[in-house]
């Protein structure tokens, strides 16, 4: 089945981006303007003396047409007439043409004064033959251009028909750029423009035929198979719209032209990716999050330092991140080997995975995990490894729980055994008052650290923040493929809020966490104003200048919250002393001898508000 039409981005070819320049043309220059003087000067001595070609002296004649082509080539020169600097019959070399002319007539009316008997000719014949000589240089140019046009124009062979909508500056610009191209891709057939005045106009044998109302009938009356939007910013947002969906509806493709640079080839594109930090600021604010460096690295140089899931978005950036801080050993432990030759491509430039610093291990494996422990004594952890998305482990409730919970526990268990001075857990916002697997899962494991951490008087903590801007499976990418895919977006709720982050950010504030958090606090990072999912996917779709892309409520799944929160019911909270973008609260403790899959389940169900039937191989 082929994809739907969408409104794209691109630009437009440069006037002279597609036209070679023949060095040839330069003399031809030459010889036409020449022979505009060697023309007009014997037509104006007929003209002076009444046809009577009897007067006309062939010698005076003859030598004010020398000195005259002297003149103009001698200027042209000069002026870089004649250099091929400027395209034939632009305004620009109009620019240098015409004062030209005029001083060459200045020039030689003073030689005719003060040399009267040498040149015998009347100073009426000049200035006759002035305008003679320019409305011929105009006609030779004139001549020039219709060539040009009738030659270079699209074939229509392998060109796609298109109307253009917006006869403005960028309009006017696109229409030449494509009828002076022979290669060009699109054939402009129409063009259409919402200001009535300039109606029935033509741009390079293009009429304008109507507004943008008249769209779908003259689609039809030319069997255009795109529209090419071509008007600047100043073009409402709705209006656009409602052009991309009629246009949708009727099995043609818009294009939204940006500017006039290249290319239509394909060489320089506007790239949608953009920058992500200006993405999210543009849409929750910015935050000037104060980092610590000396606290860093206070704990990090120097030291032993492991991080679980360090393939993934949070844990490969841990990584990139910590080797700045001189630790003596970075340890990167995963159970995906190619997500963790991804991590330490990104930092060594090297893929081979038969290097000490890479660990191959699944933190559902007790007995792997405390070999691994045992045998490199880690002193600083990191704990990035968990499953994470809702909908996945609200299907399979027991993956979260053997992952996030379970896993959570052996790599506890293994830290305490090696006596290891700083666990830092990575949480979820989604464990404050949990209604979800995820959210469950993720509570049990801040509970676990906080009873390990009392047990070891070690600094054992749990930092919780919302959801991480365009990390693997979060919105932004989710957003972007439904976006390239022609949509449509989809969003839970309308008024659907969530916290959001980017993973740099995220990741800093997570090893400052370690530095000053105390044994079983969740450290809660501050993540400004909560952001409506509409508002995130209305601005990645105007980012993008997808318009006909629609946004569709789908509703939200069981027990997802409507609006995310920090921190849960009775958690009592303090903003920390060292850093204002960090806030405190106290975990319970859940001892691991009373992890039990069945009373978890029981725990979640009630949370969630209604019993559920397991997936195969989901039991207890």
């Amino acid at each position: 089945m082929s994809k739907e039409p969408s409104l794209q981005t691109t630009s437009i070819p440069a006037l002279t981006s597609t036209s070679e320049r023949k060095n040839w043309w330069k003399y031809i220059q030459v010889l036409l303007d020449s022979l505009a003087w060697l023309l007009a000067l014997p037509v104006a001595f007929m003209l002076r003396y009444g046809m009577d070609t009897d007067q006309i002296d062939p010698q005076g004649l003859t030598l004010v047409a020398l000195v005259m082509v002297t003149l103009q080539v001698g200027g042209g020169l000069m002026l870089g007439l004649y250099r091929g600097r400027h395209s034939y019959g632009t305004l620009q070399e109009g620019s240098k043409l015409y004062p030209l002319l005029l001083i060459n007539l200045v020039i030689m009316q003073f030689l005719l004064m003060m040399y009267s008997r040498t040149f015998g000719v009347p100073r009426s014949v000049v200035m006759i033959a002035f305008p003679i000589a320019i409305l011929l240089m105009m006609g030779f140019r004139y001549l020039k251009r219709i060539y040009e046009e009738t030659t270079n124009r699209p074939t229509g062979e392998g060109s796609e028909r298109v109307i253009i909508y917006g006869a403005g500056f960028l309009g006017r610009n696109l229409v030449s750029s494509l009828m002076t191209d022979p290669k060009a891709k699109y054939l402009p057939v129409s063009i259409v423009d919402d200001d009535r005045s300039v109606k029935n106009a033509r741009i390079h044998s293009v009429k304008v035929e109507g507004t943008s109302a008249e769209l779908p009938a003259l689609v039809k009356k030319h069997g255009a198979r795109k529209v090419l939007i071509a008007i600047g910013e100043e073009i409402p947002e709705r209006r656009l719209v409602h052009v991309a969906q009629t246009m949708k509806d009727l099995g043609v493709e818009t294009i939204r032209i940006n500017s006039v640079v290249p290319d239509f080839s394909g060489a320089s594109r506007r790239t949608h990716e953009g920058n992500e930090r200006e993405l999210l600021e543009g849409i929750r604010g910015k935050i000037d999050y104060k980092i610590d460096h000396a606290l860093i690295r206070s704990y990090v140089q120097g030291r032993r330092v492991l991080v679980t899931g360090a393939g993934g978005s949070i844990g490969s950036e841990l990584c990139r991140l910590l080797s700045g801080y001189e630790p003596a050993e970075l340890m990167m432990l995963d159970r995906d080997e190619s997500l963790l030759m991804d991590t330490r491509y990104s930092m060594t430039g090297l893929s081979s995975l038969d290097d000490p610093s890479v660990i191959l291990a699944d933190v559902r494996d007790a007995e792997a995990i405390e070999a691994v422990f045992l045998e490199r004594k880690p002193q600083v952890v990191f704990h990035a490894a968990a499953l994470k998305h809702v909908s996945a482990l609200e299907a399979y409730p027991k993956e979260a729980y053997k992952t996030n919970t379970l896993g959570t526990a052996n790599v506890l268990k293994a830290a305490s055994l090696v006596d290891v001075e700083a666990f830092v857990n990575i949480s979820t916002d989604k464990a404050a008052d949990p209604t979800t697997a995820l959210g469950q899962s993720k509570r049990s494991a801040e509970m676990l650290t906080s009873w390990y951490g009392k047990q070891s008087g070690k600094t054992y903590v749990s930092v919780r923040f919302g959801n991480v801007f365009g990390s693997r499976g979060s919105i932004k990418p989710l957003f972007t493929k439904q976006i390239l895919d022609g949509g449509p977006l989809t969003v839970t709720d309308r008024n659907a809020t969530r916290f959001f982050m980017l993973i740099p950010d995220a990741c800093l504030l997570v090893m400052l966490a370690g530095a000053i958090g105390k044994s079983g606090e969740v450290l809660v990072l501050d993540m400004g104003q909560p952001v409506k999912i509409m508002k995130v996917a209305e601005h990645m779709r105007s980012l993008y200048e997808r318009f006909d892309v629609a946004i569709d409520v789908i509703g939200l799944r069981a027990g997802e919250k409507r609006d995310e929160v920090l921190f849960g019911l009775g958690e009592q909270v303090q903003r920390s002393e060292e850093n204002e973008n960090i806030m405190r609260a106290q975990a319970p403790d859940m001892d691991p001898n009373d992890l039990d899959y069945g009373r978890w389940l029981a725990n979640y169900r009630e949370h969630r508000g209604y019993d559920r039937v397991e997936r195969p191989g989901q039991a207890a």
